[in-house]
């Protein structure tokens, strides 16, 4: 059996051609279900995007996605990872910004 080296694998060159077959065109690995550190960065960066867009941080007071920011700010600076700091390009996490 030949090996071939392939995106720091190796693989068995028959293996490569099985997926090089035109069957296969469409099929692809599930995607990994999002963790709940994934999820935590998708609504930090959320929250940074709605931050730029309209200048300032959201308001308890604001329109509902507004609120839902607001409230989401307030949990992620709870709950705050350092894991999570390393996404934070705003400084958002610090207790009061």
């Amino acid at each position: 059996m030949n090996w071939i080296r392939n995106n720091d694998m190796e693989w068995p060159e028959d293996l490569l051609e099985l997926f090089e077959d035109p069957i296969l065109e469409n099929v692809r690995p599930k995607t990994a279900p999002l963790t709940a550190n994934d999820r935590r960065v998708k609504t930090l960066q959320e929250i940074s995007e709605w931050i730029k867009n309209n200048g300032r941080l959201p308001l308890r007071s604001g329109a509902i996605k507004e609120k839902c920011l607001w409230k989401s700010l307030d949990t992620l600076r709870k709950e705050a990872s350092e894991e999570l700091k390393a996404y934070d390009t705003l400084n958002l996490l610090e207790d009061k910004v």
